[in-house]
């Protein structure tokens, strides 16, 4: 029998979607976990390392912001307008410590740059986010995987 995930405002949700995203975001920190072994000067020489390191970043940043906001539908929390806002709303509800809140300020700009300003990307200033911000996405991870646990009853 498939568990389900309760969210607080009863709505009955699919722990399988849930849990899916979470595998997707362990798999995307294995990979930062690996890239950022690499020195810094080795990360910037090498355009496949450096792809790779951005695009697992983004992926990181987007499944993170995609998993608050999926906890924030369940939970029938206030809609965030920005990606921003969408890590202000699970703060504020309590799903996220303030020391990973704040750790975790600038990361939704960051985000967007990787997104949109593609152009104007800093491969040093990519490898230095990816290697002081990858333990706060550590966090966020384990922040997320207890509350599915707490929600599942486990």
């Amino acid at each position: 029998m498939m568990r389900r995930f309760v969210p607080r405002s009863g709505e009955m949700i699919d722990q399988r979607t849930f849990s899916a995203r979470l595998e997707r975001l362990r798999e995307y920190l294995d990979q930062l976990r690996s890239i950022r072994a690499s020195a810094r000067e080795a990360f910037v020489a090498d355009p496949i390392l450096r792809a790779a390191g951005e695009r697992y970043l983004h992926l990181a940043l987007e499944s993170a912001l995609d998993i608050g906001n999926h906890i924030i539908a369940e939970r029938g929390y206030p809609r965030p307008e920005t990606y921003a806002a969408v890590l202000t709303v699970l703060a504020d509800k309590g799903i996220l410590p303030d020391s990973i809140y704040r750790d975790l300020d600038g990361m939704a700009a960051f985000r967007n740059l990787l997104v949109h300003d593609y152009a104007r990307l800093d491969h040093g200033r990519i490898y230095d986010v990816l290697c002081q911000k990858y333990p706060v996405l550590e966090a966020l991870f384990e922040c997320y995987v207890r509350q599915l646990d707490d929600q599942s009853g486990e």
